[in-house]
Formats: C-alpha cells, structure tokens, sequence
C-alpha cells in the first residue's frame, strides 16, 4: 500500500490553524484527510471547535474527512489509525497533523524517524507555518517557539494580512526570509489557502523529483573564495568554491522599521563546486549532529561526491540525519553541492570551515 503523505501544521498561539482546519474539514474537496490534533493536556478545546463533540475519539465528517484527537503519544496515534486503515475500518488517504500554539515542531517530525511502523505507513510531506501578520513581529522577539515554528516550516503562510499595512507584510516577509529563506511565503487570510498551498507540496522529502527550492538564495549576499589545490599529478587544478550566508541583521534593506531585531533561530547555505570526500563529510557531519544536534533545527541539501555520478540528497532534524541517491547528473548540468542549516546560534564559520576541509 502506497504511504500516506502526512503534512504537520503549526503556528504560533491565534496564527489561525483551526480557522484553516475548519476549512479543510468542511470544503467538498473530495479528499479524504484525516486531520489529527496533537495534544498534549487533558482538555481538547481545538477538538470542539473543529467538530463540537468532543465526545468520540475518531470522527467522520460528512466530506470524507475524520477528525481524531491524540493526547501524549503521537506514534501510538498514527499507528493505531494505519491499523485501522489496514483493516478497512476507517478511510483516508493524507493526514494533517495539527501541533499546539506553544510546540515545537521538531519531535512532531522526528516520530516520522524513529519509529519503524511509522515510517512504513507515513511520508512526510511538509511541515507548514501559519504566522499571525498583525502579531509576529512581537511573538518572534519574545517567544522561541515562535522563531522555531518558523525556522522548522517548509512553506509559510501568513494570516492577517487585512489588518496591516503592506509595508509592515513587506517587513515581515523580510524576516522570515532571513530565519528560513528557503521556506516560499503564501496568504491565508480567514483561513482561505487552496489546498495546494498545503498539501502534496513535497517540501520535507528530498527526492529524485525535487532539489532544493531554486529561489532559497535569493535573500542572500555570496562571496566567492579561489582556492589552489596541488595534486599528486604532475599539474595543480584551480577550483572555485563559493558559499553564501543568510544576512543576520538588515541586509542594506531600504526600510529600517524593523531593522533592529535579531532572532536566535537564523539560516546559512553552503555551495561548492568541488566533489566532496564522502568519508571526510561522513566523519564531519556525525561530529556536528553529535554537538550541535539540539540546535539544529532543520538542515538538507544536494551534494556532490567525488566519483558519483548521481547526486546525494540529505535532511535532517536535530540528532537525526539520513542521506539517499537522487537523480544523475545532468551531461550538461553545472554539478556542485547546495547545503542549508537553520538552527539556534549555530556557530556559522565552524560548520562552514569543516565542509571546505571536506573537499576533494
């Protein structure tokens, strides 16, 4: 049976989950998406806002949907509703994982890594953001887990752009890019996304079909470094190595509104266009999961190993990392790896002098 794409939804306290949740629920779309509140208290008051009965542990609505509560574990959950599925109990073809305002999104997407049965029944398709337009600006400053939802999402969504000026969306949207600029931004207001906003958007598996969003430098300044390397034949080969930085502060940015804040949670890319030494890389990477794990929020890229002919796809999330064989180079295609880490006061030049020492 084929797996189950499953998208996590996530945002901060108001953001707007269960106004687009209803709507989900309620739209005839067809689908049939089995929408699962992750809760952790005793009382469940998304649950009776979505449905108004909070009496059953599973329900069905009338568009195909079913709504299912799940307190503590989230892989007990998902396994009971495979087995049900399995055995012809329930349907239901996607589901859609909403967190709490205050989650951190991360232990959410690990389950998808650390349980067998879970992994066998459920692909994760994409962890999505709904970041509250008129308030963001404040929770960023003050709340950690606000900066978390949004370095872990792999799209955002804002809602509430009606009750701001597009300059303050223009400044927000300017943020965001620099705590996850690989993320695309999408409106929401009212709850009002097409569906393909949020579903089948692949932005979580890296996949034959999928590198890195083309667009996820563009809020980016790059700096260029010529190295020479001498070889043990008989010339030296000159290879160009570039890598880029996500700016921390205004990026020369003409609006100095919000010119001032700085979030603990930021990202940085690195590009190179010399193969790596697949065992350097290996024995570097385990080395900064190991220290700098818990702050490491998300990471993924395409790489390029010395003698490869395919390209080698990775992500990550905290201590977790798993790598696969993706598409073949092109014949006429510029190969080169593209990295990007978003995480907590991440030591940028310590990860970045460790990968350039990993070149071949």
């Amino acid at each position: 049976m084929a797996m189950i794409p499953t998208t996590i939804l996530t945002g901060f306290l108001g953001a707007g989950k269960t106004t687009l949740l209803n709507r989900i629920l309620q739209e005839d779309h067809g689908m049939r998406i089995a929408v699962i509140e992750n809760e952790f208290g005793q009382e469940n008051i998304d649950n009776e806002i979505l449905v108004q009965d909070s009496n059953e542990h599973i329900i069905e609505m009338n568009n195909g949907c079913i709504c299912c509560t799940v307190r503590g574990d989230l892989i007990v959950g998902l396994s009971e509703l495979a087995r049900k599925r399995d055995a012809g109990l329930i349907a239901f073809d996607r589901v859609v994982i909403e967190t709490t305002g205050l989650a951190n999104p991360g232990p959410v997407a690990q389950t998808f890594f650390v349980d067998e049965e879970v992994g066998s029944h459920y692909m994760l398709d994409a962890i999505i953001t709904v970041v509250d337009a008129r308030h963001a600006m404040k929770q960023l400053d003050e709340y950690e887990e606000a900066q978390r939802q949004v370095g872990f999402a792999d799209k955002l969504l804002l809602s509430k752009t009606d009750l701001v000026s597009e300059d303050d969306v223009a400044a927000l949207t300017r943020r965001l890019k620099r705590i996850n600029p690989r993320a695309p931004i999408a409106r929401a207001d009212f709850g009002r996304a097409p569906l393909a906003e949020v579903l089948d958007i692949r932005g979580f598996n890296l996949n034959e079909k999928l590198e890195l969003d083309p667009d996820f430098l563009v809020t980016e300044t790059a700096h260029v470094h010529d190295h020479d390397h001498a070889h043990a034949d008989e010339h030296a080969h000159e290879h160009t190595h570039e890598h880029t930085a996500a700016c921390a502060t205004d990026c020369g940015h003409a609006d100095h509104h919000h010119a001032q804040h700085s979030d603990d949670i930021a990202a940085f890319v690195f590009k190179s266009t010399q193969p790596f030494d697949s065992a350097k890389l290996d024995e570097f990477l385990g080395g900064l999961v190991q220290v700098y794990g818990p702050r490491m929020l998300r990471y993924k890229g395409v790489l390029l190993m010395q003698g490869a002919e395919r390209k080698v796809v990775f992500q990550g999330v905290h201590q977790l990392m798993g790598s696969d064989l993706g598409a073949k180079w092109g014949e006429n295609e510029v190969r080169g790896s593209k990295m990007v880490f978003i995480g907590k006061n991440l030591p940028k030049d310590i990860f970045i002098r460790g990968l350039e020492q990993c070149l071949v």
